[in-house]
């Protein structure tokens, strides 16, 4: 009996120790040598894409990332940090986040209250809207056009919920589908099947953008929601999520954070070099006045 006994503790030892691991926190984690974990979009651009010419993610949020592992290297005192790169897609990057597979999810998420039951978010770097992608010489110019018609949304984004909500109590009869990606969105408005994709605008504008032939899509249409976006991060790290906020309030408030914006969105970017010339809006800088992770969503 004594020798069960003894095997007994020596089993719950080792479960606590193994729950006291899986439990370290982001800083605990890279302090003792570990790495942290970038996680990015494969074509949410300008915020999260992967560079046709180098293989590497880049954009807005990425840059924005790169300078808030530096804080995480100094303040964890971890000068050989290695950083990792994963791509993430709209329907599992709210998951790689809950389940502690990547530390940050650097792309076009938006911060809402539903999502905030599971992860955290720090201080919004853009807020947009959602409208529609159209052919040029398409007629739709608003969601009560599409009725009998074919709309196209993203899979596990909040515009795709929005207009299902909307379309299921307005009865407007239009027959919405899934798209796995925002590109594979914008080619079935390309190929004909489906009459407009439903998106966030600044996403559109620069899938468009991305396009072989740029001029051959127009967005249209009041917004159908308002997406305050923010760098997503884990939930019940208290510490981590206090370094994170604290360098983006600091990046705002210094204004260290323009000429970051103003490369992704005034200026030439990859894959065509070609400008989104999207100013930042009265609403994002009012926002900045006062840099903070609660919004009323």
């Amino acid at each position: 009996m004594k020798h069960q006994h003894w095997g007994l503790a020596w089993c719950l030892a080792a479960l606590c120790c193994a729950s006291a691991a899986s439990a370290a926190t982001v800083l605990e984690r890279i302090s003792a040598g570990g790495k942290l974990v970038i996680a990015h979009r494969e074509s949410a651009v300008p915020f999260s894409y992967v560079d046709a010419a180098s293989g590497k993610p880049i954009g807005y949020a990425m840059d924005l990332c790169l300078r808030l592992a530096e804080v995480v290297r100094k303040k964890a005192g971890a000068k050989n940090m290695d950083v990792e790169f994963v791509m993430v897609s709209p329907s599992n990057r709210m998951e790689m986040i809950e389940q502690g597979k990547a530390d940050l999810e650097c792309g076009s998420t938006t911060n809402n209250a539903e999502r905030r039951q599971k992860v955290a978010f720090t201080v919004p770097h853009f807020i947009t809207g959602a409208r529609l992608l159209v052919k040029a010489a398409s007629p739709i110019d608003r969601l009560e056009d599409l009725q009998g018609k074919t709309l196209a949304s993203t899979k596990g984004t909040t515009p795709l919920k929005a207009v299902v909500q909307a379309n299921r109590e307005r009865l407007m009869g239009i027959q919405i589908v899934e798209a796995p990606d925002h590109a594979r969105g914008v080619e079935m408005v390309e190929k004909g099947e489906a009459d407009a994709f439903l998106m966030d605008d600044v996403l559109l504008y620069g899938l468009a953008a991305s396009r072989p032939d740029p001029k051959a899509l127009k967005v249209v249409g009041r917004f159908v929601t308002t997406e305050p976006l923010a760098i997503m991060l884990p939930k019940n790290d208290p510490d981590f999520k206090k370094l994170v906020d604290d360098e983006m309030r600091r990046l705002v408030t210094s204004r260290e954070i323009y000429p970051i914006y103003d490369k992704w969105f005034a200026q030439p970017i990859p894959p065509h070099n070609k400008p989104l010339n999207i100013p930042v809006s009265y609403l994002l800088r009012d926002f900045w006045k006062y840099p903070t992770d609660q919004v009323p969503f």
